[in-house]
């Protein structure tokens, strides 16, 4: 039996695949202390660990500042991260002294979990209830504008935050370091190896165990007419103008609707319902995608897997970055479409395009059996309980970033020598031109050789 603390920030998303993998540690005899906040704590009880509320540690936010976590500001939410560290500093000596844990699980951006893992020598085990992303993987994001704007503005404030932690003996060199996958760092991640994208690049610190879910129901989609279920999570999701063109999409088809609209949308804001329309604040998700045909969706990791465990082919309408990550890589696999218009008449031709095409259904059940078949919560258990774990000391990233490294020494040799001749033969005073054109292009250029080099490395690996 071991003492084992969880960790997690105040969000469904990234605290609901931890609880099915607390019970499954519960039930093999360890003694689990799941630090959360209050509006969890029902959930976390019901998989027998001890719950320990962080609530009173939460700051008091500006209207402001919850606007930009609601946003999915990143700058925002890692300065609020540093912030209860410190604030929760003496309550967590105390209880990492007193309950002795032998091992943390933590979110992958809960920073508290990770730096007091690190400042008491813990072995520790991150949560990643995304996809794990690297220099690799964080190609299948698109951020918009305005959170690349907040990412590069955001540094410097973050950067003097991170100093506040220095004399508590938190020793950190950049908000990067704490929240980027790695390969040194013992990582669940809930999904499968092939449905994370560059899984190769990942080492063998990883243990991709597929959906954590409680559910052991099967899909059945037999019933007299379609399904659609519609629900964008519980963070961004007060979306009524989107709701309101989707019952306008979907009033005039045969088929069923159910949308889940949260807490902040008032059901009957969103005028007099169809018949075949229903309305709800919550749904049980995981039995309502058992039965859908189409999900439309926002995108979030847990939505994603869970319609594909339950072999459910999805309408994408991402909303940030990482949603696009996860979206492109379901639109990859067969099971989705693009939401590129989001007018009435576009939804309703995106649904039908599911419902009428059974190719996205199948991919989607594909994927359902690949995720059924890894290792889930016992996999994580075992690996939770046996870490920390050694590497077979093969890294294909870094193999690959060799190989990247020295083409693009040969790439600025040959640019040089263009020069040169350029010079030489033709004319010094416009030699500029080549050197510009030359670093202009590098970048591009390298990353589809730095692609090409991962692709033949990684076909080699398989054979």
């Amino acid at each position: 039996m071991k003492n084992i603390a969880f960790f997690c920030i105040p969000a469904h998303g990234h605290t609901n695949p931890m609880l099915p993998v607390a019970s499954e540690l519960v039930k093999r005899g360890n003694k689990v202390r799941f630090y959360s906040f209050d509006e969890f704590k029902e959930k976390i009880e019901k998989t027998g660990a001890e719950f320990v509320s962080c609530s009173k540690f939460l700051p008091e936010l500006s209207k402001k500042e919850e606007e930009k976590i609601k946003n999915v500001s990143q700058t925002e939410m890692s300065l609020q991260d540093i912030r209860i560290t410190l604030k929760m500093n003496d309550f967590l000596d105390s209880e990492f002294k007193s309950f002795k844990p032998d091992v943390v699980y933590t979110d992958s951006v809960c920073f508290w979990g990770k730096l007091n893992a690190w400042k008491f020598n813990v072995p520790m085990v991150v949560s990643t209830s995304t996809f794990a992303f690297n220099q690799m993987s964080t190609q299948y994001m698109k951020n918009s504008p305005a959170e690349l704007a907040d990412m590069i503005f955001g540094l410097s404030k973050i950067s003097k935050e991170l100093k506040t932690l220095e004399p508590y003996g938190y020793h950190v060199k950049n908000t990067i370091s704490l929240v980027q996958s790695d390969n040194n760092t013992d990582s669940i991640v809930y999904t499968s190896e092939n449905f994370q994208p560059y899984s190769e690049s990942f080492s063998d610190h990883y243990q991709f165990i597929g959906p954590s879910v409680f559910s052991k129901v099967l899909p059945n989609k037999t019933k007299d007419r379609p399904l659609v279920y519609i629900s964008m999570g519980t963070v961004i999701n007060e979306k009524p103008d989107f709701y309101k063109k989707c019952i306008s999409a979907l009033k005039d088809i045969d088929t069923d609707v159910i949308i889940s609209c949260g807490n902040a949308t008032n059901p009957e804001s969103l005028g007099e319902l169809p018949e075949n329309i229903k309305v709800f604040h919550y749904v049980d998700q995981l039995d309502i995608l058992s039965k859908a045909d189409a999900f439309i969706t926002h995108c979030g990791m847990n939505s994603v897997s869970e319609s594909l465990y339950m072999a459910t082919p999805m309408v994408l309408y991402p909303q940030t970055g990482e949603q696009y990550a996860v979206a492109r890589r379901a639109k990859e696999i067969g099971a989705g479409v693009m939401l590129e218009d989001d007018s009435a008449e576009g939804i309703k031709n995106a649904v039908q395009t599911i419902l009428n095409n059974k190719n996205y259904a199948k991919a989607a059940d594909d994927c359902s059996k690949d995720f059924r078949s890894c290792s889930g919560t016992v996999g994580a258990a075992e690996f939770i309980e046996n870490a920390p774990h050694t590497s077979n000391g093969y890294d294909f990233l870094k193999e690959v970033n060799k190989a990247s490294g020295k083409f693009n020494i040969i790439y600025w040799i040959i640019a040089a020598i263009l020069i040169v001749l350029f010079g030489i033969f033709v004319s010094w005073k416009f030699t500029w031109i080549i050197g510009v054109t030359a670093g202009v292009l590098s970048y591009p250029i390298g990353k589809a050789v730095q692609k090409k080099i991962y692709q033949s490395m990684a076909a080699k690996r398989k054979k």
